[in-house]
């Protein structure tokens, strides 16, 4: 497995990023900014199609739900060149463009979920640490109803939106996060792959958030331990 080095949020990687990145920045920069409801931008291809096949089969193996920071998987070197495009330079260079913003100081918190347990989609804005959320969605087909993240008007209505963001492999969608960044989608259960890239206010949201996955699994780890020793005493 690849391994890439993290120093503050940000990922170091030794290759030359514009040889080996899979993200097409060109339709990043040629995407109109919306502002209705807010200010946001979707992308669709933006990963490379010749690079696609190899990225959704090198995508890490996640069996449970919830967000797990990229510290926490192991995975192939060809996913490591989406880690490390997805915090270079090179991106964050073209996403403060696009938002009128300077990044340069800001770290980085990159996380991978897997699957849906019918909890996730509620309406919401994204916490006041978050600056810019960037949401990469890794499924190869979407026939379901249910799982479109959809971006609104408000916080009381989910039927009430301005756009509908149907979570298909290599298309981004980017917002700035606002009091009024509401959003969310129907319920669904089962796969849904994607990863979600904040620029933060400072390190502290990037430790505190690791922190608590560690905690996270140690309680996962607990109970599934516990359900071990419960079976065998009653086998």
């Amino acid at each position: 497995m690849t391994n890439c080095e993290h120093v503050d949020g940000r990922i170091k990687s030794g290759h030359d990023g514009r040889k080996l990145s899979v993200l097409d920045l060109d339709r990043l920069r040629a995407a109109p900014l919306n502002h209705d409801p807010f200010d946001f931008v979707v992308v669709e291809e933006f990963l490379r199609r010749d690079a696609l096949a190899a990225l959704l089969a090198d995508f890490p193996q996640i069996r449970g739900i919830g967000s797990y920071p990229i510290e926490s998987l192991e995975y192939g070197s060809v996913f490591a060149r989406l880690v490390a495009a997805l915090t270079g330079a090179e991106l964050r260079q073209a996403i403060e463009e696009k938002f009128g913003i300077d990044l340069s100081d800001r770290p980085t918190l990159l996380t991978v979920r897997g699957r849906s347990d019918g909890n996730d989609g509620h309406i919401h804005t994204d916490a006041k640490s978050k600056i810019i959320t960037l949401l990469l969605y890794m499924n190869p087909v979407w026939e379901h109803a249910e799982g479109r993240l959809r971006l609104l008007r408000g916080p009381g209505d989910l039927e009430d939106y301005a756009t509908e963001v149907a979570p298909l492999a290599g298309t981004m969608l980017a917002f700035r996060r606002s009091d009024r960044s509401f959003h969310g989608h129907r319920a669904h259960v089962g796969e849904r792959r994607s990863l979600q890239l904040n620029w933060v206010t400072d390190r502290s949201v990037v430790r505190r958030e690791l922190g608590r996955h560690r905690w996270s699994a140690r309680l996962k780890a607990l109970s599934r331990l516990g359900s071990k020793l419960r079976l065998r005493a009653t086998g």
